[in-house]
């Protein structure tokens, strides 16, 4: 039988909380043995993940965000979602350098740096109702 384990956890949408995702995460996925490495890449793609909620879906708005985290075998799959402004078109959105929030100093790298860290970079995005951001990667490759 493989090797399964679950958690979700729900926060509030402040800045305070992207650490709280990060260190939630690499706790979870030490079951895993992971490198230090594959745990710094995991931390930075939530935390990109958790940041785009907070600058973006819901515009520095106090709501929900919800992380939902799943090891099956040697794979972590982590799921970032919220019921915001969701994307008009994921596909410009998800271009490097893209950002619809110039105005805070936004690099438009953050899922640029999802997809370099993790090994698959899944979103789902509804206009006005919010975006979910799946993220997968094998741990010990």
């Amino acid at each position: 039988m493989e090797n399964t384990n679950e958690m979700t956890i729900i926060f509030d949408s402040r800045p305070v909380n992207e650490g709280l995702a990060r260190v939630t995460v690499a706790s979870f996925c030490t079951q895993l043995n992971p490198t230090l490495e594959e745990v710094a890449d995991i931390k930075t793609a939530v935390s990109e993940a958790v940041t785009n909620c907070i600058i973006h879906g819901y515009e520095g708005r106090i709501h929900k965000i919800k992380m939902a985290c799943t090891l099956k075998g040697r794979e972590i799959t982590v799921a970032i979602s919220d019921e915001g402004a969701g994307i008009p078109d994921i596909q410009k959105a998800m271009e490097p350098l893209y950002t619809s929030r110039p105005d805070k100093d936004r690099s438009g790298m953050g899922f640029t740096f999802m997809e370099a860290f993790m090994d698959e970079v899944l979103v789902e995005s509804e206009v006005g109702k919010g975006t979910t951001v799946r993220m997968k990667k094998t741990i010990g490759r």
